[in-house]
């Protein structure tokens, strides 16, 4: 069993609920590097350090970069995260 198989292993259903939103996601036309911006982000804010190291481990595969990696938490500030919302930020 995976790993991040084993953490749902007492909660089948949630697994698979999450990899139904997941397939969404992918399917969304996302930009390909967000999705996993927004896990790590939000795993940044709970605190979940298993799911930390696994979100970076995967933005990596993806391509993501260590720069951008280590300023998630300050986003906002950062020059090299581009304003999707159009609002201007400041």
């Amino acid at each position: 069993m995976s790993e991040r198989r084993s953490a749902f292993r007492f909660w089948p259903e949630g697994y698979e609920a999450l990899q139904n939103l997941n397939g969404l996601v992918e399917r969304s036309g996302l930009e390909r590097d967000l999705p996993d911006l927004v896990k790590m982000r939000a795993s940044q804010i709970n605190g979940c350090t298993y799911c930390i190291d696994m979100h970076s481990k995967d933005a990596r595969m993806q391509g993501e970069t260590e720069q951008r990696l280590y300023a998630l938490s300050a986003w906002r500030e950062a020059p090299f995260f581009p304003n999707r919302s159009g609002v201007p930020s400041g």
